[in-house]
């Protein structure tokens, strides 16, 4: 018997919930103008409080997306934007009701993936997530110049903030649908007002740059703003470049983005946070030591939902079948046996050649981690021995998986 419940909550309560989030989170709480900013993206819809006598005292949201997987399809994904408990009244069993209510949520609708950005690596393995990207903090220090090889067909142009607002939505989502890279994330109307427009038109500094490629179509963004560095004792100081995100659809807006960046004038360092391991900025300079990975870890947590659904859905390299058994306490149903090989995937009875459980899964499902590497790690366990070099061959994708859009 516990001494909250937890239920979806009501329009009325948003405030106080997404209060709460803020709190647990040691965020600024929003005043009344702020959460006129705000508000328009915390809906409650896909909301779920914990509820005590005195009121909330836990919360966790979420929105429906879809997740890019390998091969290129888009699976629906519970994008969970928020988990918090009330300072009062942690260690008390109120995240694992949470986080079992949305889970079951999410099975009962359908929904394929969950994903999220963890506040503590510790949290969320038990729930069945699993880190399924990196990211990687790049610094680049002047000077620095573009090689004279690297692509550079194109232009880039600065937008307005309006211009920004309006356009840079459907420029995103042209991106994706061309160029798909596993882990990437479809930005729906929920998403872009907390996040892209409170940054450029209420007073964050970001500006906005746009690469259109030969045939006069737009093809690459990057959001960014400038820092002022100067001090008392070194007033002349350059200021720092802050990029915020960056995508291309190809190489030459890529290229194209970071030459304009790294370009800009009064500028002594180009920081890019949360790139994709495989960010080709260093090989793009005449001096490659000019940049620096300042930062390397977890991204986006994934937990698969529908474990044969999403399984079937993605594409797989070419070695022979590894049948996988599979454990999963919270989703009982997904519990079983799954061969997977280069014509698909489906439940099988045939004998697990791997053992794993819910979290091992989803860092083996975008390709980022080695079944190879999670087996030496404990992470899995095999009863043949050749399966797990045979699983590295079927899950590795070509691209690094990355997301790129925070929540």
């Amino acid at each position: 018997m516990t001494d909250f419940a937890v239920r979806p909550i009501t329009d009325d309560e948003r405030r106080p919930t997404f209060t709460l989030l803020m709190q647990a989170l040691h965020s600024r709480v929003p005043s009344d103008e702020n959460w006129r900013e705000y508000a328009e993206s915390w809906a409650a819809e896909r909301k779920f409080g914990a509820f005590a006598e005195t009121g909330p005292v836990g919360i966790t949201g979420s929105f429906d997306t879809e997740l890019v997987v390998p091969g290129g399809a888009r699976l629906s994904t519970g994008a969970v934007d928020g988990v918090g408990v009330r300072a009062d009244w942690t260690r008390r069993g109120v995240v694992s009701a949470l986080m079992r209510t949305q889970l079951e949520d999410f099975a009962a609708r359908g929904i394929s993936l969950a994903a999220l950005y963890a506040s503590e690596a510790v949290i969320y393995g038990r729930f069945g997530y699993g880190a399924a990207t990196l990211g990687r903090s790049v610094r680049v220090e002047h000077p620095a110049r573009i090689r004279g090889s690297a692509p550079s067909t194109g232009t880039v142009r600065l937008l307005d903030e309006n211009q920004a607002v309006v356009q840079i939505p459907t420029l995103y989502q042209r991106i994706i649908e061309r160029a798909p890279r596993p882990g990437q994330l479809a930005r729906p109307a929920y998403w872009w007002p907390s996040e892209h427009n409170r940054q450029v038109r209420y007073g964050g500094g970001y500006r906005v740059a746009v690469h259109t490629g030969l045939d006069g179509e737009d093809d690459g963004f990057a959001v960014f703003r400038s820092v002022d560095r100067g001090t008392t004792d070194e007033p002349e100081r350059r200021a720092l470049l802050d990029v915020r995100d960056l995508n291309g659809a190809n190489p030459a807006a890529i290229a194209g983005l970071w030459r304009f960046l790294l370009s800009v004038d009064l500028i002594g360092t180009v920081v890019a946070r949360d790139r994709p391991v495989d960010d080709p900025v260093g090989v793009l300079l005449t001096d490659p030591r000019r940049a620096h990975t300042t930062e390397l870890g977890d991204q986006l947590w994934v937990r698969v939902v529908d474990v044969a659904g999403a399984l079937a859905a993605r594409t797989y390299g070419d070695a022979a079948p590894v049948v996988l058994g599979l454990t999963d306490p919270q989703l009982p149903a997904n519990t079983g046996h799954y061969a997977v090989g280069p014509e698909g995937a489906h439940r099988t009875d045939a004998p697990a050649d791997l053992q794993l459980d819910s979290e091992a899964l989803a860092m083996l499902y975008l390709g980022e981690w080695r079944a190879t590497s999670l087996l030496q790690a404990g992470r899995l366990t095999a009863t043949d021995p050749a399966a797990a070099a045979r699983a590295d061959i079927l899950f590795t994708t070509e691209q690094r998986p990355w997301c790129g859009t925070h929540f």
